[in-house]
């Protein structure tokens, strides 16, 4: 069988596959960073891990919102939620994909500092004094919400898993 494209009723297609599994392995990287900045901190791998965590992060936020777009498009075909705490669950998951990068946006915004990604200038910086409420925002929630939004992640996986074991609902067939 072919895998269309676009997604249907019993499976999501090719596009929301790709956005899906490339997301999950660019917070698998993301999340290994920020682990080895706070437990393997003044390493090669911290070192190496973090200093890809704005770039990653751009790429993320990209592609968030390029699938958000993609889901829009797609909404009256997709698979139906098995639950309305699964449709929660999905609702918490994007609202966090979109807010924990917008928040580390704004404290870039805010430190005055240039955001470089792969050599282009995406935010130029500043001169003169920052701007607390922004730099503020994201020291005290771009963290919190990040590590609540691998929670989230982890339930995310356990479901899927616990609805093929406990109710014969193969959710993850429709994605994998």
């Amino acid at each position: 069988m072919a895998l269309a494209i676009r997604d249907t009723h019993s499976r999501y297609g090719l596009v929301s596959r790709a956005l899906h599994w490339a997301m999950a392995l660019l917070f698998l990287w993301q999340f290994s960073g920020a682990t080895a900045r706070v437990f393997l901190e003044d390493t090669a791998l911290e070192s190496f891990l973090w200093g890809t965590h704005r770039t990653v992060g751009v790429m993320l936020m990209a592609l968030i919102l390029l699938r958000i777009v993609w889901a829009l498009i797609n909404a009256s075909r997709r698979p139906p939620s098995v639950s309305v705490m699964a449709k929660l669950g999905h609702l918490a998951l994007y609202g966090l994909m979109v807010a924990v990068p917008t928040i580390a946006l704004i404290r870039q915004y805010g430190s005055g500092r240039a955001l470089d990604v792969f050599g282009v200038n995406l935010m130029p910086g500043f001169e003169g004094e920052r701007i607390d409420w922004m730099v503020d925002l994201g020291g005290s929630l771009h963290g919190e919400l990040g590590w609540a939004m691998l929670a989230l992640i982890v339930g995310h996986i356990v479901m899927a898993v616990m609805h093929r074991r406990l109710t014969n609902h193969n959710v993850l067939k429709r994605m994998a």
